[in-house]
């Protein structure tokens, strides 16, 4: 980076108060024994905290907490993050679940910066970001010492703030002058056997420990691919893209004009794409199995008793996985799918659920409608809200016949129960994306009430999406990272050499669940298999996984950047076979089976919450 695009930390006010705070810096070797892991040989400890947590899920009453070191050796630091054994906030936290978040000894030559929170009410966190642009989960100092941690940082590696965003903390920790200059060349770093060790997560696999003379750990997805015996030593193409007339949603083509279609692009010397791992015909003989029809209205009583109780829930979940719903019957399901009827309740029970419901639905809804133009000067937090809502909520699939026209009164519905909503969630309000998860609930209820209970039960699970601090996407595009490593190695380490495996370009995918790449009716039923969660419930990560596989071909052959990536992948909109990408996602799924379980951290969304638990943190910020 230019130097004229940074600060020198030399008159940091950090630095100077951390100067004079130096009872977390130590300077000698651990001898406690609250945990079992040794430091490396010849190495010092110049930093070291205890109570130093990591949330590792969305509820804010589980944590994991540890010790934080500073290690130096020879000429390079080392930062080291080992959790307590035995000690965590919930007996759903296990020794394996600790072990996947431990950070053993990672060299500040592979991160490249330090985000410093420091919020008026909470605790103090930094988010360490690896040069690959992958993130450790935030390291909350629940007492204290983050500015004793980017003071001594500062003294034993060259790190300087962002111009940019003034708590960033930009981190180069090259000694060699040499190393530095063709560092600021930004040249491809060369692909080694120990990529596949530079990640916070590495489920079941090793990590690269600070030793003189270290083996860099084995390559999991080889592991995977010589268990199913799928290893194929010849490149096989994938189909090439077939750019027809695109979809047109809101947002999606905002910048097709600046997109420079392949073939008008000069073309560097071609090189052959790495092989496929996984050969989908092989896979698919295996595990994939074809779509049915839509469960209809005869098969549906086949799945209940006398009095409307559903009798084997998982064996409707698994039919309405491979053949989803028929149009006339999602009113009916659509409640049980989403959690909002007991699948053990009977049609009385429901009538009687439904009318409780939709008074207490009236009760919530009066109370931001009783407010008075005076009252709404004196409370911005609902103003700003409202009219972000209104906004949307007019741009919100107006080409849907449910939805098209002036003075549409499905609009004002949708309005409704958006506004409502955030006054129900006061800790997550609204935020754009959410009108069009609610768009489609609404067309299928078609009430007022029951569209808002069904839509709190998405967000039950899809809310995390949505926090400020976007740890809920964050863990899920880190997943996805490991997964594209876990089955596609090659494309993996594309992703990794043109600095993609953030796996950014996939966030509108998981965001609003694939919401804008499929016409309205393939939604419909795109939702309902997912909401089985059969055979896993982040099959939309395998289904991004399915996706980048099919277009691998078109995206290393052409070299995309990330730029050109981001809209590429935004151009498929409409051209994805929804049937075909499920199929493949089935398979990989059961492929990948515990190994790819291993690679997505408890509590990626969307995984359902524990009642009565808060999984909306917004740094202390209410309606």
């Amino acid at each position: 980076m230019d130097e004229t695009e940074i600060h020198d930390l030399a008159d940091d006010a950090d630095y100077a108060a951390a100067s004079k705070q130096g009872s977390s810096i130590m300077t000698g070797h651990d001898t406690s024994n609250q945990n079992n892991h040794i430091d490396p040989e010849n190495a010092e400890i110049v930093y070291m905290k205890d109570n130093v947590t990591i949330h590792p899920t969305q509820y804010a009453t589980e944590r994991i907490s540890g010790r934080l070191k500073l290690i130096k050796q020879d000429s390079s630091l080392f930062m080291s993050w080992i959790p307590y054994l035995g000690q965590t906030s919930n007996a759903r936290l296990s020794e394996r679940d600790k072990n996947l978040y431990t950070i053993k000894a990672v060299p500040f030559a592979d991160i490249r910066s330090i985000r410093r929170h420091t919020p008026a009410i909470g605790w103090q966190y930094v988010i360490v970001v690896l040069s690959s642009g992958l993130a450790y989960p935030p390291l909350y100092f629940y007492n204290g010492g983050v500015r004793e941690f980017i003071a001594t940082v500062k003294q034993h590696v060259f790190i300087a703030r962002s111009a940019e965003d003034a708590n960033v903390f930009l981190v180069n920790n090259f000694q060699d002058p040499l190393q530095r200059i063709l560092s600021s060349l930004e040249l491809p770093r060369v692909i080694s056997s120990s990529s596949f060790t530079n990640s916070p997560f590495n489920g079941n696999q090793e990590r690269l420990e600070v030793h003189k003379n270290g083996t860099p750990a084995r390559d999991i997805s080889i592991q995977v691919l010589e268990k199913f015996s799928l290893v194929t030593r010849f490149a096989r193409e994938t189909s090439q893209l077939v750019r027809e007339s695109l979809f047109d949603d809101i947002g999606t083509n905002e910048n097709k004009k600046n997109y420079q279609p392949a073939q008008e692009r000069p073309r560097e010397i071609e090189a052959p794409v790495p092989s496929d791992p996984f050969e989908f015909d092989k896979v698919l003989l295996v595990w994939g199995k074809p779509r049915q029809p839509p469960l209809g209205h005869e098969e549906w009583a086949t799945f209940l008793d006398s009095e409307g109780r559903v009798e084997d829930l998982n064996a409707l979940k698994k039919r309405i996985f491979y053949g989803g719903v028929e149009h006339s019957l999602r009113k009916e399901i659509w409640p049980i799918l989403l959690g909002y009827y007991a699948y053990d309740s009977t049609y009385t029970e429901r009538q009687h659920f439904m009318a409780v419901k939709k008074s207490e639905y009236e009760v919530i809804r009066n109370q931001w409608q009783s407010i008075s133009p005076q009252q709404a000067k004196r409370f911005t937090k609902f103003k700003d809200r409202k009219s972000l809502i209104e906004k949307d909520v007019v741009r919100t699939d107006r080409s849907h016949p449910f939805y098209e026209g002036d003075e549409n009164t499905n609009v004002d519905l949708l309005h409704n129960i958006l506004v409502t909503y955030s006054f129900y969630n006061f800790d997550l309000g609204y935020c754009q994306g959410m009108s069009d998860l609610l768009s489609p609930i609404l067309f299928i209820m078609e009430d007022e009430s029951e569209s808002f209970w069904c839509f709190v039960s998405l967000m039950e699970r899809l809310g995390p999406n949505f926090n400020r601090d976007q740890n809920g996407m964050h863990s899920q595009l880190f997943a996805l990272s490991k997964l594209v490593e876990l089955l596609d190695s090659p494309l993996h380490n594309y992703f990794k050499q043109k600095d993609c495996l953030n796996c950014f370009f996939c966030f509108r995918w998981i965001l609003i669940q694939f919401k804008r790449e499929f016409e309205y009716e393939k939604i419909l039923r795109l939702w309902e298999v997912l909401w089985t969660h059969h055979p896993s419930e982040h099959l939309h990560l395998y289904m991004c996984v399915a996706i980048l596989k099919r277009q691998r071909a078109k995206i290393m052959g052409d070299k995309m950047g990330f730029d050109t990536l981001l809209q590429f992948i935004n151009d498929l909109s409409g051209q994805i076979d929804v049937d075909a990408v499920l199929r493949d996602a089935e398979a990989l799924c059961l492929c990948a089976g515990e190994n790819g379980a291993a690679a997505i951290p408890p509590g990626t969304p969307p995984s359902l919450p524990i009642e009565d638990e808060s999984i909306y943190q917004q740094d202390g910020e209410g309606l």
